[in-house]
């Protein structure tokens, strides 16, 4: 296989090749532009890492809870029902 260089990678070979260079677009951070017939087709980059997700529970402790959960009067609060 031709290895890719300024003009880019013949479309042929991209196939051939493909889950490899895939592959080094994320591992390796490589880009290939994609020619057909010698001309730019497409363009191989790697993506941006995603931010870090915050997941369940990973916010235990930064609240709590008192009183009844099971019932809440508003009564206190809310002078129509009174």
């Amino acid at each position: 296989m031709a290895k890719p260089h300024n003009s880019g990678i013949k479309i042929s070979d991209f196939k051939t090749h493909c889950l490899r260079l895939l592959d080094e677009t994320g591992k390796k951070g490589k880009e290939y532009t994609i020619l057909k017939k010698g001309v730019p087709l497409a363009r191989v980059v790697p993506v941006k890492k995603p931010k870090k997700i915050v997941r369940r529970g990973s916010l235990k402790g930064l609240a709590t809870l008192e009183g009844d959960i099971v019932y809440v009067s508003f009564s206190e609060d809310w002078d129509v029902l009174k």
